[in-house]
Order: structure tokens, then C-alpha cells, then sequence
């Protein structure tokens, strides 16, 4: 390295302890990649990052830097201290859209890999918290240009700013015995038809799409979207009683009593004297957790579809929200029944743009607005589901309950509920 390395001993502390740093993938950039240019940007880097440290104060600005066409997908970073630190004065994070379920072929991680050490600092983040693949570091001019090397090959930008943020799925059937629903299917159609609304920003606030397959959540739809699609099922839970008897054998009545049964938050099931499970579906609220202890045994059941949450989100004006059951099933299996999915979507956003306030996430309008206003604004029928602790309410009103409930069985019985 031409330059002189700056001395880091404040960083040094962090890659002590057993858990692996991210001040040692940058000083290997610094010691071993064979680009010089990327040996003395990792290097600034650390200088600036250490001296951070050492005053306690952060020296990144923010500005405007984009890709021609589009709003948003890049977090511009300006260095204060840049005649102190000059080859990271500018460096600039862009948010790349990963595949739905994230399934990545080795050819392709190689491909940007490369794309990237050729135009940035080689940092890359598989996956940031909002889902995208994270490029960190490059300057105003190389923003571009990897875009364009990426873009020819089928990349795009994902979110920032307030927009339709970039989607995520789980790795879905492909991979996990509990999907109740096509993950990557759908994913696909809200993304594609909400492309110009992630690249150019005209909203109150960010909006968020998760996918997840099963109750797990393993995406964190429900507390981290503002429109959270959640596969599920609506017959019985399915029990293969032989497996029952067979992890009853391997484990003992008593485990299975205390780790299965009596886990169960609706006292949902029970164990009989000959080793089978009894299970009350009518109370199962689909926890899981029985499900994720004795896969073999039970498994859900062959009615799937998707329950449909809005409004969840971390702290922001007010504290963290869980998504609202807005539609609690809806089958998927048609090209129709996904265009009336992308067509809810589209209702939503439209009334939350016209209704929120500046800086304010979806179900903080609902909050402020009340849920029936919501519901009526978008068209959708009030359902029993929606009561957020249908088991602990100590009061309902009453006053056109009837009316309620003809339209509520009616819908029923033609397979919407």
C-alpha cells in the first residue's frame, strides 16, 4: 500500500471476543486485495471510522445521488472529514432487489461480486434489515456505472426514501415442509407491479411487502410490514397418529404432556390413554408449535391460503405495531385470485397516500383514523377476526349485529371466510 496504514486501536477492541467482526472483512480488504485502489479506500475508511470512535461523532452528510430514471435505491454518504480521509470522501450505499426466497445461483454471486470490486469498495451486506443486498461504498460517478453493468444483467434497485419499499419472501416450499402458500408467486406480482412506486418515491412514508409461508413468520411480516401476507389453513390440522405413537415411544408420555400439550396457548390438545393426539381445531389458533416439534406427526392441513395484515411497523411517531388482520383467508391459486390480491394492495396505498400524513406509516393513519374508517375506505367488510384479542375483549357492541352476521355467513358460505 502506497499510503501509510492508519492506526485503529479502538476498532482492534472490536475484533476481540468469540463472535466475528466486521472490522476484520474490512482490514482484509485493506492487507490483501490485489486492486490498490480498494486497499486505500478500506483503509480511509478505518481512519475515519476509528476517529468516529475517538470523538464520538459521526461524519457521514447525506445528499442527492441517483441513477438516471430513478428516485431512490441509494443511501448518499459525504464525508465530512474528507480532506483528512480523501479516497472515502464519497461513499455512497446502493440497495439491489434480492430474487424472491433469496435463492442466489453461485454463478450469479461471482457476477457481482465482480461488478462490484469493479466499481466500488468490495463491502457487500447479504442481507440489510430491509431486505435488499447492500453495496457499500462507492463514489457519485461509480453509482452509476455499476448500476448499468448490474441492470444488463437483471438487477434492479430496491427502496429508500418514502416509497414502496423493497419485498421479501421465505425460502417457501422449496425448502421448509410448512408452506401453505406460493411465497415466491407472490412476491413477484406485488414487486412487479409496484416497480415505479420502489424507484420513485411519492409517498407519505416507507410502505413494506413480506412474504411468509407459514404462521412461523419467519420473514417478521407481522411486526416489520405494513402489508403482511401470511400462508395458513382453514380445515383441520392434519395428524399422522402413527408418528404420534412413534415420538410418544422415542420421547415418553411425560415430555410430550409437557413440551407439546401442555405448550399449547388454547389448551388445543390433548393426549389419549393409547398414544394418540386429540386436537380440538376448532380452538387451534395456529401457533406452530406443535407443528415445529413433531413435523413428521402433524402438518397443516390441505385448505391453504393467506391471511392478510396491515399496518405493522417498528417505532415511529407512536410505539411498535402488529399488523391488523384486514382479510383473514384468501385461496391463491388462480391468476385471478392474484390480481385481487395486487388490487387490495393498490386500494391500500392509494388511500394511505391520500389520507397519511407526512412521515407516517400506514397503520399509524389507521390508529389516528380509527380501523372502520380504514375498512370502509378500502372497501372491505368487517369480520370477526379482526378483534386484535378476540379471547380477553370484555365487550361487543351489539347494536346491528344481526345485519353483521347474515353478511358474515353469507360470505362464508361462499368459501370467502
Amino acid at each position: 500500500m502506497a499510503k501509510k496504514i492508519h492506526e485503529t486501536p479502538m476498532l482492534d477492541e472490536l475484533e476481540n471476543g468469540p463472535w466475528p467482526s466486521f472490522i476484520t472483512g474490512i482490514k482484509r480488504l485493506r492487507d490483501e486485495h490485489p486492486e490498490e485502489r480498494i486497499r486505500e479506500v478500506t483503509n480511509s475508511l478505518l481512519g475515519q471510522l476509528e476517529h468516529s470512535y475517538e470523538t464520538r461523532k459521526g461524519y457521514w452528510k447525506g445528499g442527492t445521488v441517483s441513477v438516471f430514471g430513478y428516485g431512490g435505491g441509494i443511501i448518499p454518504r459525504f464525508s465530512e472529514v474528507a480532506k483528512a480521509f480523501p479516497e472515502s470522501k464519497e461513499f455512497h450505499t446502493l440497495r439491489v432487489q434480492p430474487p424472491p426466497g433469496n435463492y442466489y445461483t453461485t454463478d450469479m454471486l461471482r457476477k457481482l461480486g465482480d461488478s462490484w470490486e469493479k466499481h466500488g469498495s468490495g463491502l457487500q451486506t447479504f442481507h440489510g434489515q430491509t431486505g435488499n443486498i447492500m453495496f457499500i461504498g462507492t463514489d457519485t460517478p461509480g453509482t452509476q456505472h455499476f448500476f448499468d453493468e448490474i441492470n444488463e444483467y437483471g438487477w434492479d434497485l430496491g427502496g429508500a426514501g418514502p416509497c414502496v419499499r423493497t419485498g421479501m419472501s421465505c425460502v417457501g416450499a422449496a425448502r421448509c415442509e410448512q408452506s401453505c402458500c406460493n411465497e415466491h408467486a407472490i412476491h413477484r406480482h406485488l414487486l412487479t407491479n409496484f416497480t415505479d412506486d420502489v424507484h420513485r418515491p411519492a409517498l407519505p412514508y416507507k410502505f413494506k411487502f413480506k412474504v411468509s409461508g407459514c404462521p412461523n413468520d419467519c420473514q417478521n411480516a407481522i411486526e416489520r410490514s405494513d402489508f403482511a401476507v401470511i400462508g395458513t389453513w382453514r380445515d383441520d390440522m392434519k395428524v399422522d397418529q402413527e408418528e404420534v405413537k412413534a415420538y410418544v415411544a422415542k420421547k415418553g408420555r411425560q415430555y410430550i404432556i409437557d413440551y407439546v400439550v401442555g405448550m399449547c396457548p388454547t389448551k388445543a390438545l390433548s393426549l389419549a390413554d393409547d398414544d394418540t393426539l386429540v386436537v380440538d381445531n376448532s380452538n387451534c389458533v395456529r401457533c406452530m408449535h406443535c407443528l415445529n416439534v413433531m413435523p413428521k406427526a402433524l402438518s397443516p392441513g390441505d385448505d391453504r391460503g393467506v391471511s392478510i395484515l396491515i399496518g405493522g411497523k417498528r417505532t415511529l411517531k407512536i410505539g411498535d405495531l402488529m399488523g391488523t388482520v384486514v382479510v383473514p383467508f384468501k385461496k391463491l391459486e388462480t391468476e385471478e385470485d392474484y390480481e385481487s390480491l395486487v388490487e387490495m394492495a393498490e386500494e391500500i396505498i392509494d388511500f394511505w397516500a391520500e389520507n397519511g400524513l407526512e412521515h407516517e406509516r400506514c397503520g399509524e393513519m389507521i390508529e389516528r383514523i380509527g380501523l372502520m374508517n380504514f375498512l370502509e375506505g378500502i372497501g372491505i367488510e368487517v369480520d370477526p377476526n379482526m378483534i386484535s384479542n378476540p379471547r380477553r375483549i370484555s365487550y361487543i357492541r351489539m347494536d346491528g349485529w344481526d345485519e353483521e352476521a347474515e353478511k358474515w355467513f353469507a360470505r362464508k358460505a361462499e368459501g370467502q371466510v
